[in-house]
């Protein structure tokens, strides 16, 4: 589950890592107000931020015309104009596609006199099953960026699990980015807290791009995090009730929310061969073997190891609610799952939506012989695949016929 950028800095304030001050707003009056204390209490310049799940919002434009969903101000009534023209309206970003997103809240933000940026983040390093903090001196930038041109500038530190992160690793950490004298200390107390936060809230990502060393209007330099990212584990929100409720359905895809109703995992693609499958490696290679035999799949499905009649239901109705689907893969190996149920959930749900689509089916394992009868004896066209390759192959064959 993503969270907005404001939502991602309270998580951070919690365990103490240093950010501008500043406050969310979902009104222009009310962005103004925040605007008014944020200058009475020594602010120079604000930031007026769109909150939506999406990178590249200051190069953005909103379908109103109105350029770029980040903006800086030096009076309350600028930040009360910017506010007027983002609330309400649809951004368009590099990575929201043309239908953009509404933006419906705004951070309005103290804008730091920013020396030098840096990038750092904590995440899964799945080769070692251990987390890693990454940081570079490249900050602002796309990290993929860095790794493909200047791979020697960016920092990785393994950190044991069963310890956590210790302040020696934090120090080793901020003197490669060339941080010295009292900037050490800071950057100890602020790696610690990111990585406390990626911890404690059962998170996949967390990345703080830029990270900031600024000048004080006291003339001191200090690190602030000035932009974050927060990614948290789906399968631990059961114990973050409260980060939970942070959830946001409207960045959300509808047939994604609809899915997750059920229990299913399951992300629209842009093709026209929509995949039922049980497990994500499964899934996964199906989609590839769709593409080896010139298809394109639309969508990742996975119903799980022991999907019920009623999710394999439901995952068709989801599946066809998506009208660029013209042919539909089913590729099944039971191990814990029983293939006579994903059968007659097939069944049950051809019948329901009346599905004139090519289908084809591949089952295979635990109880295999039982669910091919029910498909043969459903008197219904069920394409059968005989592997894989044959199945793929096939329903490709169907959609391009």
């Amino acid at each position: 589950m993503n969270i907005h950028e404001y939502q991602a800095k309270q998580l951070l304030a919690q365990h103490a890592v240093a950010l501008p001050p500043g406050d969310v707003c979902d009104t222009p009056e009310d962005a103004k107000k925040i605007a008014q204390k944020l200058l009475a209490s020594g602010e120079k310049l604000l930031a007026v931020k769109s909150q939506i799940q999406a990178g590249g919002r200051g190069k953005g434009t909103f379908k109103s015309g109105f350029q770029g969903g980040v903006k800086l101000a030096k009076t309350a009534d600028e930040v009360f104009d910017f506010a007027k023209a983002m609330l309400g309206n649809v951004l368009v970003t590099k990575q929201t596609g043309p239908e953009g997103r509404l933006v419906k809240k705004l951070l309005v933000v103290g804008a730091p006199n920013i020396q030098k940026e840096f990038y750092l983040a904590v995440l899964l390093d799945r080769a070692t099953s251990r987390p890693v903090v990454m940081a570079s001196s490249a900050g602002g930038v796309d990290i993929e960026e860095v790794a493909a041109k200047t791979p020697e500038k960016i920092v990785k530190e393994p950190i044991d699990p069963a310890v956590g992160m210790m302040p020696y690793q934090a120090r080793k950490v901020a003197e490669c980015l060339g941080l010295k004298g009292d900037l050490i200390g800071q950057a100890v107390k602020l790696l610690l807290g990111v990585y406390r936060t990626w911890w404690e809230f059962d998170a996949s990502l967390v990345e703080i791009n830029p990270l900031c060393l600024i000048l004080t209007p006291q003339g001191k330099e200090a690190l602030l995090a000035v932009d974050a990212k927060i990614s948290l584990d789906d399968n631990s929100l059961y114990r973050n009730p409260n980060i939970q409720a942070m959830r946001d359905l409207g960045e959300e895809a509808p047939l994604e929310i609809e899915a997750s109703k059920f229990n299913l995992n399951y992300i629209k693609l842009d093709g026209n061969i929509a995949c039922l499958v049980n497990g994500a490696g499964l899934a996964m290679a199906t989609m590839d073997i769709i593409q080896h035999f010139g298809g394109k799949p639309a969508n990742f499905l996975d119903v799980g190891g022991g999907a019920s009649k009623d999710q394999v239901s439901a995952a068709f109705k989801i599946i066809l609610q998506d009208p660029n689907v013209k042919g539909i893969l089913v590729n099944i190996f039971g191990g814990i799952m029983d293939c006579n149920v994903i059968a007659t959930g097939i069944v049950a749900a051809v019948k329901e939506t009346g599905l004139k689509l090519p289908l084809v089916v591949r089952l295979e394992g635990n109880n295999v012989e039982a669910g091919n009868n029910t498909l043969k004896e459903s008197g219904l066209t069920i394409i059968r695949g005989d592997s894989m390759a044959d199945a793929a192959r096939k329903v490709v064959a169907e959609v391009k016929g």
